[in-house]
């Protein structure tokens, strides 16, 4: 018995919008989107009578077409284009019939309409992040002076502040969304024919003399009988249709569209995984300086409250990179048309358009939920008792004993506050006496780890002020 995907286990991408700008009817309907601008497109360009390219175009939904038939016919031509072309063919009118799908191959509609699945679903991604920015964005004003520690190779290094933290989420986020912006103005059409020649469009006899012949050809015999026509302007034509950028060249073995828009989605994957992993991090119960406000139930444990959302961004930027690696080994495809490199791409394409629609999605749900807990963050400082600010007394220990010295005296505090389990502003006291040099110093000020965040604050303010 056939079942549809449900997404059952893939909980990051079910309900998201990116699920059903992917799903099978989208990508149908994405198809018969290409084919119908296709004859429209050559209607306009005096190749196809006009009433064939609104015939084309009444008939291309995808409701009417059968999707699980087209899959399993497409077993035997490798795609579901071949399959789909004689269904659409036999729906439209008669006098429509010999104007669908003219001129083009599998390709250049598969291709087109993965363009077009792209183009619908990074619209919903872009959403999505613009959300997510601007409540990230929210957290950094709002705490921007919010001392916490600052964590390097998972220890604590030296205070910094949550409202930086927060500006470096959004920092990526918008990185993410200037990436995904480019790439989606630049994604193009695709129309190049069998072989990238783009030949078969004037070997077919038009309705009627061509508008877009060329002047310097006219009169002249070309290989239909009449004058040469212009097919750029066909290319062109398609793509004005479509939406779609116009190609310099059809793209059938030169993958750039489908490398650069695997790159910005595995980029997005991976920035939005950053946020997740600082929250999921930050949220563990021994450290409690944040949490989600909308925590998942566990079947187990009846007083938990997981990070769902930075749980489910998390395993999407793991798998991106697998599946952007997969379209990048795509580019090495042969001749003028792949056997092989451009079916690999179908699945892992539609895949990382999931993954990454569904992460931007919960990111802005994560954003929008995240309790900060202030109180925690200013907890946790101390907990190395004051050797958070060991870096900011080797400095002005350093001025008036010498590094070695300062490096030495420090080190033996250091050793003896976690010995004795006391604070290391006390210990100091101690060293300040045996130290004349180091007199009049006000090591309540110096070991006070929320007066040793730096310039937090301004690099939060500067990086707001990036829209």
């Amino acid at each position: 018995m056939y079942e549809s995907d449900a997404g059952l286990l893939a909980p990051g991408r079910a309900g998201s919008p990116a699920e059903a700008t992917t799903g099978d009817s989208a990508f149908l309907q994405a198809m018969l989107d290409a084919e119908a601008a296709l004859t429209r497109a050559q209607s306009a360009c005096g190749l196809a009578p006009a009433e064939a390219g609104r015939a084309v175009t009444r008939t291309a939904d995808a409701g009417r077409f059968d999707v699980r038939d087209l899959a399993l016919r497409a077993r035997s031509g490798g795609n579901p284009v071949i399959s789909l072309v004689v269904d659409l063919t036999a729906a439209v009118p008669e006098d429509a019939r010999p104007y669908v799908h003219r001129g083009a191959t599998s390709q250049d509609i598969l291709d087109t309409a993965a363009m077009l699945v792209a183009s619908r679903t990074l619209a919903t991604v872009l959403d999505d992040l613009e959300r997510a920015a601007g409540e990230v964005a929210r957290h950094a004003a709002t705490h921007r002076d919010t001392q916490m520690a600052g964590r390097t190779l998972t220890q604590h290094a030296v205070p910094t502040t949550f409202g930086l933290k927060a500006a470096g989420w959004r920092a990526l986020i918008l990185d993410a969304r200037d990436r995904l912006s480019a790439v989606r103005a630049s994604l193009p059409a695709q129309l190049g024919g069998a072989a990238g020649t783009l030949a078969a469009f004037s070997a077919f006899s038009a309705p009627a003399a061509s508008p877009i012949a060329r002047e310097d050809t006219a009169g002249q015999e070309g290989n239909d009988g009449q004058g040469e026509v212009d097919l750029l302007a066909l290319v062109a034509a398609y793509a004005h249709e479509l939406g779609l950028a116009e190609p310099v060249l059809p793209w059938h073995t030169l993958r750039t569209p489908i490398a650069d828009l695997a790159g910005a989605l595995a980029f997005t994957a991976g920035a939005l995984g950053k946020m997740a992993a600082d929250v999921l991090t930050l949220s563990r119960t021994e450290i409690g300086e944040v949490e989600e406000e909308e925590g998942g139930d566990s079947s187990a444990l009846p007083h938990k409250a997981n990070p769902v959302h930075a749980t489910l961004i998390a395993a999407a930027a793991r798998r991106a990179p697998g599946l952007a690696a997969t379209l990048y080994g795509s580019l090495t495809a042969e001749d003028e048309r792949p056997a092989g490199a451009w079916h690999a791409e179908w699945e892992p394409l539609r895949d990382l358009l999931r993954l990454v629609g569904g992460a931007a999605h919960d990111s802005a749900a994560l954003a929008a939920g995240l309790r900060v807990v202030p109180y925690t963050m200013r907890e946790n400082l101390h907990l190395t008792d004051g050797l958070i600010v060991a870096e900011r007394l080797a400095a002005v220990f350093a001025d008036r004993i010498g590094r070695a010295r300062a490096r030495e005296v420090l080190a033996a505090a250091a050793d003896r506050a976690h010995s004795e389990t006391t604070d290391l502003a006390d210990v100091l006291f101690d060293v300040l006496r045996e130290e004349p040099e180091l007199a009049g110093l006000d090591l309540a000020e110096l070991t006070d780890p929320t007066r040793y965040t730096g310039c937090a604050g301004p690099l939060t303010d500067r990086a707001l002020e990036r829209r």
